[in-house]
């Protein structure tokens, strides 16, 4: 059983007095945690998603406004295709238009979309205003809130451009977990396995003897399950904040995962279900190339996250040209994490196209 003592913050370390804690409290909670990071009452941006402002916005706004903050709140659509520069000049106008200056907070209330989003926003307005990441999905509150990777798409990719831009505080209420939709849900738990499968083999563990537990959303676990998957990315990116070493692990599946979003168009599936698919083409690899790793359980692990059928009609020299326009290759190589075995994860630039493409094959249980 993983207990853990949620009163005691996780810590990203960071030099030149950028740290920051990722703290286990309530909402209303918010005015306090920001005093106490140095932001005083004023002037303040919320910006969420139109689903995640019915839940949240208002009791988020009134905690504020008694604390003496005045909070302007930008309502944006949800989905992928938010992730644009249209959406992102919208915050540029809001927050200009009304007068932020250098001290001025911008929240974060959503999902890794509004979290990327803003965080981008933020990190250029006026060369960077502060940054508060309030995530209420289970992606944005294990991996996409931590960490300080903002951005948009563009035609040719996924985040292509963006910036590295740490919040100065990360409040989760694992409650919100509760009114996701069953299949956001699911796309977290991607990105959770994916923490276990790359650095944690006692955390793969009991997610195995739980994932009945997991899947069907029981409270007994579910703070467990975030908090322990939060401390793996805040001690990897503690460890290494600009992906210049290990922190390339957590891009375990992610090659894969964003060449398929990119044939199939953001939004059909989502971004977890995406890497689902990624992660069964990068354990094929894994296995091909390290004898030690345990395919057999990974892949059926990854069996029990579920993910729509994929459409027929593309071909896996399609999804592998897509593959090129990937931010993290290296010259003219393609850089791939793999497993030495469950919990111990490495990067290589050295496989070859014939292992790509049976990897596909494989992911997308094609003969």
């Amino acid at each position: 059983m993983l207990l853990h003592d949620t009163e005691v913050p996780i810590r990203v370390e960071l030099p030149e007095d950028r740290s920051y804690s990722i703290v286990f409290r309530p909402h209303a909670a918010l005015p306090v945690l920001m005093r106490e990071q140095g932001l005083r009452p004023g002037r303040c941006l919320l910006v969420t998603d139109k689903n995640v402002a019915a839940h949240y916005i208002e009791g988020i706004d009134v905690a504020l406004k008694e604390d003496g903050w005045e909070p302007m709140v930008l309502v944006l659509p949800a989905g992928e295709q938010t992730k644009s520069t249209e959406h992102l000049h919208a915050i540029y106008d809001a927050a200009l238009s009304w007068g932020i200056d250098r001290k001025t907070p911008i929240l974060t209330i959503g999902g890794g979309v509004i979290g990327d989003l803003t965080g981008y926003a933020a990190s250029t307005l006026l060369r960077g205003v502060p940054l508060v990441h309030v995530p209420t999905s289970l992606i944005a509150q294990v991996d996409s809130a931590i960490g300080g990777k903002t951005g948009i798409n563009r035609e040719q990719g996924k985040n292509l451009v963006g910036t590295f831009y740490q919040p100065v505080l990360v409040c989760i209420e694992p409650k919100s977990l509760y009114t996701l939709p069953r299949r956001e849900w699911h796309s977290g738990l991607a990105e959770v396995v994916k923490h276990a499968l790359i650095a944690d083999v006692a955390f793969f563990d009991w997610i195995e003897d739980e994932i009945d537990r997991i899947v069907a959303r029981d409270p007994g676990v579910v703070t467990d399950l975030v908090y322990r998957a939060a401390s793996i990315k805040a001690k990897v990116v503690s460890e290494d904040e600009k992906e210049q070493g290990i922190r390339a692990i957590l891009n375990f599946g992610h090659t894969f995962a964003h060449a398929l979003e990119r044939c199939l168009g953001y939004g059909l599936f989502t971004h977890g279900e995406a890497v689902t698919l990624g992660m069964r083409a990068a354990l094929y690899l894994s296995r091909r190339y390290n004898r030690k790793v345990d395919h057999v359980r990974a892949v059926s692990l990854l069996e029990r996250l579920p993910h729509p059928p994929v459409p027929s009609g593309f071909s896996n020299s399609a999804l592998s040209d897509a593959m090129k326009t990937d931010k993290k290759r290296d010259a003219e190589s393609l850089r791939f994490v793999l497993l030495k075995e469950i919990g111990k994860a490495y990067t290589t630039d050295t496989v070859s196209d014939a292992d790509v493409n049976a990897a596909w094959s494989f992911a997308l249980k094609r003969p």
